[in-house]
């Protein structure tokens, strides 16, 4: 399928600021057992994170921007921290380089992430969380890959 242009007036630049989102996300399936809320805090840090990764937002700043409650914030921040995507300790956050961070270690290198923990990992999710967790994964990995249909 040949790509083209679907609003040549609106052309997507890249803006003066730092920030951008990582391919390996999709590639890695580290979006898995994140969730929608862990997504969404994912996209946020990464997006107001310095070149360094880090940024200091307040739980209740970061809370009312996503339109979450906060212990929705506090179990998504958990679930970035135990997936080796972030690190964390009140008030900063890095989000932390992905090189050698997989989903699914059985089948690539052992994860070599830095973390701070802060609680246990996410147990398992309603059926319903992981079906939206694999719609918003499939979505993603469309739009990595040239494009939804």
């Amino acid at each position: 399928m040949e790509k083209h242009l679907l609003d040549s007036k609106r052309l997507r630049r890249i803006p003066d600021q730092f920030s951008w989102v990582d391919h390996r996300l999709v590639r890695r399936h580290l979006l898995r057992g994140l969730g929608t809320p862990g997504c969404a805090l994912y996209l946020f840090l990464v997006t107001v994170s310095d070149e360094r990764g880090l940024s200091y937002y307040s739980e209740a700043s970061i809370c009312d921007h996503l339109g979450i409650e906060a212990e929705t914030l506090r179990q998504a921040r958990r679930n970035l921290i135990a997936g080796g995507l972030l690190a964390w300790r009140a008030p900063l956050y890095q989000v932390l380089d992905i090189a050698g961070t997989y989903a699914e270690p059985s089948k690539e290198p052992a994860r070599q992430a830095s973390v701070l923990p802060v609680g246990k990992p996410a147990g398992p999710q309603p059926e319903e969380d992981q079906a939206e967790r694999l719609r918003l994964a499939r979505m993603l990995s469309e739009i990595m890959e040239g494009g939804a249909q």
